[in-house]
């Protein structure tokens, strides 16, 4: 029983994706005037993007505050608080796959595949990038030479010996010392993730109960109208 009910049960993905799809539907029904997935395209994808900045926790630095380009300023400044480029990225992934997953729509007309949202969050990251200071790019992994570079072609026999095994030493040396660094910016990035993420879900959280509300206000205005 307790096998059947673990495996029936949704991952923290597959429900994380669903309450953004959910949010996302919300919002399109709350839109002045209401949208359908048919009817929308990149542009109210952006708009809803730029809805959820609203309830960031990122503070991005204009260009006139002092500590733009820092990564970590001294002291508090005024700047607004914006969502994170990753945590958009991710949210743009869950969308584009519940729409043709949960919503049934084909991938050539997915909105949240569109061009302009692809633009519109390089424009983000590397705006964010300038105004925090911390870059965006990945580093490129160094790979380790092989023992032959290190080898001496004059050595003799048991020299020659001696060199495979030194060499073979600092490949091993070197080879540890870059999973090391490789190990410690994948912890980095993962703490990066989920931070992002945890603020997203309660973007998206607080976003789902103010478009409830207003949605509610809208009805009971309707119906008084009547």
């Amino acid at each position: 029983m307790a096998a059947a009910s673990s495996s029936s049960s949704p991952s923290r993905y597959e429900s994380q994706k669903r309450r953004d799809w959910n949010t996302f539907l919300q919002y399109l029904k709350n839109h002045k005037p209401p949208l359908t997935l048919s009817c929308c395209s990149g542009a109210h994808v952006i708009e809803f993007l730029k809805y959820l900045d609203q309830f960031g926790k990122t503070k991005v630095h204009v260009a006139a505050c002092p500590f733009f380009g820092v990564p970590y300023p001294p002291a508090q400044c005024t700047c607004p608080l914006r969502q994170a480029w990753g945590s958009l990225d991710s949210l743009i992934g869950r969308l584009r796959a519940a729409f043709e997953e949960i919503g049934g729509g084909l991938p050539e007309s997915n909105p949240l595949a569109a061009k302009a949202i692809r633009i519109y969050l390089k424009e983000v990251r590397e705006t964010q990038a300038k105004a925090r200071g911390i870059p965006y790019d990945k580093k490129k992994r160094k790979r380790p030479r092989t023992a032959k570079a290190t080898q001496k072609p004059d050595d003799g026999e048991g020299a020659g010996g001696s060199g495979c095994g030194d060499s073979a030493l600092v490949v091993s040396a070197t080879m540890a010392q870059l999973k090391r660094a490789d190990n410690c910016a994948l912890k980095e990035e993962n703490y990066r993730i989920c931070y992002e993420n945890d603020a997203i879900r309660e973007a998206l959280k607080y976003a789902t109960k103010t478009l409830t509300l207003m949605n509610r206000r809208f009805e009971s205005k309707m119906l008084r109208e009547e």
